[in-house]
């Protein structure tokens, strides 16, 4: 795997991203907790291209720049930043829940930048049940001091089925380290505040966000016992772009883990379908 590596973004705070590989470039975008390591279960199912990862700020690698950073408008600032500093003109973006959302920002105030948008689990409308859950732990250690006792916790996940020990495993060390002191969350406490300034303030309507993608090349990916992402907002998406691919995973909730056989294959397809010439 290639060597992390950090660049400067306008704010002065170093980013921590990955750039492997060459053709079509792919920028991924993780969860609202999680890092680049959120994509290592699809990338042996990828075709050749250039794959692009970031750790948001605060996150991972990244440095941590405080609560009031910690936004969706900054975060897509910082990945336009990223392509800028790598010369990529036009990425195709692969969004899992609030990197979804970022790339839904991109889509429509940055779509010549933009070659095809792919959610992971996540819309225009997020479902309160499961923002009540991100509630619960966003910004809090968790229990215990082994990992293999937090993946026992992790396995018993509501909507999840058929999971390996092994993957709940790798799963807690993506979300905890382990320290003399117990487990430690890989990423700066304060972005509980952050979270709860959005959670607590007034709704905002997303629905014209996901309207301007109009035309835009669109794939979406359901866990189909989301808690996050509901059967309606999925049935509403679909109505207005109809010429959106969809899947949906059995046996996930939020999120997919994105190597199960019906993400891949409309991952592949979603790639496949994209117009894109070697600058």
């Amino acid at each position: 795997m290639t060597d992390l590596t950090r660049f400067c973004a306008q704010d002065g705070a170093f980013l921590a991203y990955r750039d492997e590989g060459q053709g079509l470039p792919l920028l991924c975008l993780p969860g609202l907790t999680r890092s680049m390591a959120d994509f290592d279960y699809l990338v042996p199912h990828l075709p050749p291209l250039r794959l692009i990862r970031m750790d948001y700020r605060g996150r991972g690698a990244s440095d941590w720049t405080g609560a009031a950073t910690y936004t969706v408008e900054r975060e897509g600032k910082d990945a336009l930043a990223l392509l800028d500093h790598l010369g990529v003109a036009r990425a195709a973006i692969l969004g899992t829940s609030r990197g979804g959302l970022i790339g839904m920002v991109l889509g429509a105030v940055a779509r010549d930048r933009v070659l095809g948008l792919c959610l992971n689990d996540v819309g225009p409308e997020i479902g309160r049940d499961g923002l009540t859950r991100i509630f619960d732990y966003v910004g809090r250690n968790p229990a215990g001091r082994t990992l293999e006792g937090y993946a026992e916790r992790l396995s018993r996940t509501p909507g999840f089925e058929g999971v390996p020990m092994s993957r709940w495993l790798e799963e807690a060390r993506k979300l905890a380290v382990e320290t003399p002191e117990g487990l430690r969350i890989p990423y700066d406490p304060d972005l509980r505040d952050a979270f709860l300034a959005a959670f607590e303030g007034p709704p905002v309507d997303l629905w014209p966000l996901f309207d301007a993608l109009a035309g835009l090349p669109l794939a979406l990916i359901r866990g189909a016992n989301s808690d996050l992402l509901t059967v309606d907002t999925v049935a509403r998406m679909r109505a207005r772009r109809p010429d959106m691919a969809f899947a949906e995973v059995p046996g996930r909730a939020h999120i997919p883990f994105l190597d199960e056989p019906a993400s891949v294959a409309l991952i592949l397809d979603f790639l496949k379908d994209l117009e894109w010439t070697s600058p």
